[in-house]
């Protein structure tokens, strides 16, 4: 969390210096991105979203990889079968009928593969996700949804975009087993998530897991919060930071001492210092790239286009 934490603050800052198109903070929610690593096993599938780069460094995906999205080089920058992590997905909630169908998919060829989506408060209020949820419900599909509730989508404090109780009870309708966390308590949410994997893999159908969390920093690095909400609230937010809630508890049961926290930082500001200067190049695109990827197999019209490029860029 304290590494996933600094490469977050360090992408910030690369964005701030032009070197991200944009970055999406995770900061004060790492409980949920490192929580939802964890839980997986090597073989099961993570469908993230744009702000999750924190989860995705913990599926071991390198750091640059994860940022090429947000630097603008492709659309993903790593294998999505090497670390069964889909790409990142900027619309709202479309991914989550993807991990429900992966799902499915994987039960009928006989494995025991659960997928979780990671999705934000305003996910919910998108016609996807309940669709997904819907299908997921009637398949019984060995899939998790965890809800990182941070308070806003965007500018929108949930208050104005829901009016149930919680947003747990919108699996309550479709037949899902839903449950809430504290998401600022990392033992509770690796917990609850893992109960619900494991039960996902052993058939006991869907479940939507909701994360009360904070997003102590700006939507994105383009965003002023200052706009939509109070440092007051912040702070009384920050105050249940859930870095510093587990290394209290953790030093408490003397699980950990003072030179382990002093280690712990030094490999963080190592790692983003790496992070920093692979960053830091400019990366080298071949614009024939533009035309991996579009088909399985490329189609005689991807060829000529492709012989096009070619020729204009040999021109110049």
């Amino acid at each position: 969390m304290v590494v996933g934490r600094r490469f977050d603050e360090q992408a910030t800052a690369l964005a701030r210096q032009g070197r991200l198109a944009v970055h999406p903070s995770s900061l004060g929610q790492e409980a949920c991105q490192v929580g939802a690593a964890l839980a997986l096993r090597a073989t099961d599938w993570l469908f993230p979203t744009y702000r999750d780069c924190v989860a995705l460094v913990s599926r071991d995906i390198d750091p640059v990889e994860a940022l090429t999205l947000l630097r603008g080089d492709a659309h993903c920058g790593y294998d999505p079968v090497r670390h069964r992590t889909a790409p990142q997905c900027t619309p709202l909630a479309t991914h989550t009928a993807h991990a429900t169908g992966l799902a499915h998919a994987e039960r009928l060829k006989g494995t025991d593969t659960v997928a979780l989506a990671l999705l934000g408060d305003g996910a919910t209020s998108e016609g996807d996700f309940h669709e997904a949820l819907n299908l997921a419900g009637v398949l019984r599909a060995p899939v998790v949804f965890l809800v990182q509730n941070n308070g806003y989508a965007i500018s929108v404090p949930l208050s104005e975009q829901c009016a149930a109780p919680s947003l747990a009870y919108k699996g309550v309708g479709y037949g899902v087993r839903s449950e809430q966390v504290d998401g600022n308590d990392a033992a509770a949410v690796l917990a609850v998530l893992t109960t619900a994997v494991e039960d996902a893999r052993a058939g006991g159908g869907p479940w939507l897991v909701e994360a009360h969390t904070y997003r102590m920093a700006p939507h994105t690095s383009a965003d002023d919060p200052s706009r939509y909400r109070t440092a007051e609230e912040t702070e009384r937010w920050r105050a249940r930071d859930p870095i510093a809630r587990l290394e209290s508890a953790l030093v408490e049961r003397g699980l950990l001492t003072d030179d382990d926290v002093r280690a712990v930082a030094a490999e963080a500001a190592r790692y983003a210092v790496g992070v920093r200067e692979r960053l830091a190049a400019d990366p080298e695109l071949d614009p024939l790239g533009l035309l991996d990827h579009v088909f399985g197999a490329p189609t005689p019209q991807l060829a000529a286009q492709r012989d096009a490029l070619r020729a204009e860029g040999e021109g110049c």
